[in-house]
């Protein structure tokens, strides 16, 4: 038997709020099935895939990005490649805003050794 969650239980879970969960709902990111009654209800599954579109998300891809991404993961196997590419190009912009602070590091670092360096010759003239 397939363990189901309400959508307050899956908000807890997921840590994304009931209004977001509808909203992902509306713009086809998510489709929860309905019981009886008419409720949303989540299983796992849809667990795994909130997990990624939050980690998706936390990466900077943008929600129109991540819908393309469900559209081929809806299509099946036969997107792999085109998903792999979408993957890819978030992956460049997250290694190129890397390089860009690694360069801020980099100069914050060259900074403070120059200051280390003064301060250490005031105290060689002190003395």
């Amino acid at each position: 038997m397939v363990k189901t969650y309400s959508i307050s239980e899956i908000a807890t879970l997921t840590r994304l709020s009931a209004p977001t969960l509808r909203y992902y709902e509306s713009i086809g990111l998510i489709h929860p099935v309905r019981n009886e009654a008419n409720y949303r209800i989540f299983t796992d599954q849809d667990i795994r895939w909130l997990t990624f579109i939050k980690r998706a998300k936390a990466t900077g891809m943008p929600l129109s990005k991540i819908i393309t991404y469900a559209q081929l993961r809806k299509q099946g196997n036969s997107t792999i490649a085109a998903r792999i590419r979408l993957l890819r190009q978030q992956e460049q912009l997250l290694r190129s805003e890397k390089a860009k602070i690694q360069q801020h590091i980099d100069f914050l670092s060259s900074k403070k050794s120059y200051y280390q360096s003064l301060l250490a010759q005031e105290n060689t003239t002190d003395k």
